[in-house]
């Protein structure tokens, strides 16, 4: 099991992209099984691609990163609140950086004007990968005060999945001194920043300080052929042009005073008709003082006899380079240099990354890799349904086939793959509707006329209900109604699932699957869940639907149903039987029976984790599962909840749905030899997709059981 690490900045230009992709370098090294995934592409301006993180990654490993999602495509999707499927994406991209990764980086969005919804969306990003998160900081331009406000107001959004956080640039200059130097000084100024951060920075917010990175100019520099490329400068003479610019200096007073900045790293920029700052740059080349490069302006070059007279300097690698605009300009245009990790510079990157993993603590790691349980998100659950139903290809009928909501849904399913439907209805009423929807119908959706097939399956029904009495007759009446239809096609093994109850009741949907389908051995009754998708995870309640007043052995059969059916679907069981008591402090027939039922259970199936009697607070709620079922495996924790009647589930049920603005997919049948479920007579849309993909899933699952 993967655990997702994000990485959120507390604000722009703190250096996210070179500490994000650092980590992955640093836990490479550490020898944990790592991955990253930067959800979403925040491409600089001047970028064109590819997209920057995933691609250094893959530089200094052997990693593949997912694609990102594209900005503008995200920003579509919140505008148009498909925020669901947009973080169902976001799960699908962190799974495949998850393979074979006991780690997962992911880079989170830097609030930006041109993406005003980053904060919100890192949030619910953390929740979708149920990740931990690492705050990064930069104290450059502030005081210890807004440092510390900045972190908390941040670490608030995320509550206890904060880790702690790292401080990037510590010691670095004013942002508006750009290339040039600040004095001789400024290693010894990173060294103080660094001792101050390294000795206050643990109480700064009451979060754990995980990492300082001092702030090193060589970090930043880029090489001459970026600004070259950058600028458009014309090249006079080409030299080293991976030489690194690490302070820019213009060359505009007498030769005494401008021979001064004529240092190792310095970009000087001067008028080309200044012979005697070409001839000292020169000189400076002979001496062994290496300049970055030789920028000339206002158009000018220096003589032909001059330039061969430096001929010799010029040889050991000067770069000498040119442009129209005067030396002012010049030096405002190549300040405009995005200083982000260059695509192709490994050198710097590995320097950047080098940084990171030498700053860094990572003791909080091997407490990561022990955690065999992830919560899973809603949007986590609804990306597995969906990827399992496409691994499972089933046939699934619906026998409400000229519904419109069940039209626009199958034709969904067929398109993302999730099953291939089988519609009951008569094809031209199918395109009708799908036309009056706006629907385009794949050419691979079958459409069957019930009135073509009817006829064949009076004798199978007869056979198998001729212990009742059936007759031809009786069996061609019962046939017409679709549901029943649908059920004898399930039975015969030509689909493998049936989904029903957009317009028929619960009813009309489950007792043709009780008396043609059945339960396989062992099975006391038939039950039903729902997947209760709360903000933070996925909860199973069990029986919402079905069951009035289960007996105690019905009550347990429930319960080891519903735990079952939450494995299935990637939920770890802790199932709490449900009462008005937690323990052994209330009496009354009523607690007593899930006293029973709790027991039985626990004897059928001591492998699962089953308590109870216990109150709803004492299951869901960790200090209150604690104070009163003090030792249980379940209370607190709990991600099955068992109802002891369906006055209880069924109130309770709709109570968190409506008044939590919880989406609920179900109810979903369980405990028949074939996958049967019911929909709600006010499904959504993709309430019916993701029945249909439930359907498949437990169609796979009831491939041992013979009819």
């Amino acid at each position: 099991m993967s655990q997702a690490v994000l990485v959120i900045s507390t604000g722009p230009g703190t250096g996210l992209t070179s500490v994000a992709v650092g980590l992955v370098h640093a836990l490479d090294q550490r020898g944990v099984r790592v991955g990253f995934c930067k959800p979403v592409a925040q491409m600089h301006r001047l970028d064109t691609g590819p997209e920057r993180s995933s691609h250094l990654v893959s530089l200094i490993s052997e990693l593949t990163p997912p694609q990102p999602l594209a900005a503008n495509l995200v920003a579509d999707r919140i505008a148009h609140g498909r925020e669901e499927e947009l973080l169902e994406d976001v799960v699908a991209r962190y799974e495949q950086a998850a393979k074979n990764a006991d780690v997962v980086v992911v880079e989170g969005l830097v609030n930006a004007p041109e993406t005003p919804y980053a904060d919100e969306l890192n949030v619910r990003i953390a929740s979708s990968l149920d990740a931990k998160v690492i705050l990064l900081s930069s104290p450059a331009e502030r005081t210890q005060a807004q440092l510390a406000e900045a972190l908390e107001l941040t670490a608030r959004e995320f509550g206890n999945r904060v880790l702690g956080y790292i401080l990037n640039q510590v010691g670095s200059p004013s942002r508006e001194s750009g290339f040039a130097r600040v004095g001789d000084d400024e290693d010894l100024q990173v060294q103080v920043a660094v001792s101050h951060w390294q000795k206050h920075g643990q109480a700064l917010s009451g979060l754990a300080l995980l990492g300082v990175i001092p702030w090193q100019r060589e970090l930043l520099a880029p090489r001459v052929k970026d600004i070259q490329s950058f600028i458009q400068a014309k090249i006079i003479n080409e030299g080293d042009m991976n030489r690194r610019v690490m302070d820019v200096a213009l060359g505009a007073s007498a030769l005494v005073n401008a021979s001064v900045r004529m240092l190792p790293g310095t970009l000087y920029i001067t008028s080309g008709d200044r012979e005697d700052l070409f001839l000292a740059a020169s000189m400076a080349e002979l001496s062994g003082q290496q300049l970055a490069a030789l920028l000339l302006t206002n158009n000018r070059l220096p003589s032909n006899w001059m330039m061969d007279f430096c001929k010799e300097a010029l040889s050991l690698g000067l770069p000498v380079l040119s442009l129209s605009e005067d030396s002012f300009q010049s030096a405002l245009k190549v300040r405009q240099l995005n200083l982000e990790l260059p695509l192709d510079d490994k050198d710097r990157l590995q320097r950047v990354v080098g940084a990171v993993a030498a700053n860094v603590s990572l003791d909080w790691v091997d407490a990561l890799r022990v955690q065999t349980e992830r919560r899973l998100s809603p949007a986590a659950f609804r990306y597995f349904l969906v990827e399992r139903a496409r691994d499972a290809k089933k046939i699934i009928v619906l026998p409400e086939g000229e519904e419109p909501r069940t039209v626009k849904a199958a034709a969904a399913c067929e398109e993302r793959g999730i099953a291939h439907c089988i519609m009951l209805a008569k094809p031209e009423k199918v395109q009708l509707v799908a036309s009056q929807q706006g629907v385009t119908l794949p050419e691979s959706l079958t459409i069957l006329d019930p009135a073509s097939v009817r006829q064949k399956y009076i004798g199978p029904m007869v056979e198998l209900r001729k212990h009742k009495g059936m007759i031809a007759a009786a069996a061609e009446e019962q046939l017409q109604d679709n549901v029943v239809l649908g059920t004898m096609m399930l039975y015969l093994g030509e689909v493998d699932g049936l989904v029903s109850g957009a317009i028929h009741t619960t009813a009309n949907t489950i007792r043709p699957a009780l008396q043609l389908i059945k339960t396989p051995p062992g099975v006391k009754v038939v039950s039903s869940v729902f997947f209760m998708c709360l903000p933070e995870q996925v909860l199973v309640y069990g029986d919402c639907a079905v069951n009035p007043d289960p007996n105690p052995e019905e009550l347990a059969d429930i319960a080891i149903q519903s735990a079952e059916s939450a494995r299935a679907f990637g939920i770890e069981p802790r199932v709490a039987m449900l009462s008005y008591s937690t323990g052994e402090s209330g009496s009354g027939s009523d607690v007593d029976k899930v006293r029973e039922a709790t027991k039985i259970a626990q004897s059928l199936r001591p492998d699962l984790l089953i308590d109870g009697p216990l109150q709803y607070d004492a299951a869901a709620i960790e200090d209150v599962g604690k104070s009163k079922a003090p030792g249980s495996k379940v209370a607190g924790r709990a991600t099955v909840y068992i109802f002891p009647d369906l006055n209880t589930g069924n109130t309770t049920y709709k109570a968190v749905q409506r008044s939590a603005d919880v989406i609920s997919v179900g109810p979903m049948l369980q405990g028949l030899k074939k996958p049967v479920n019911d929909l709600s007579r006010g499904a959504l849309v993709e309430d019916i997709i993701y029945t249909i993909a439930l359907t498949a899933i437990q169609a796979k699952q009831a491939e041992t059981y013979k009819v």
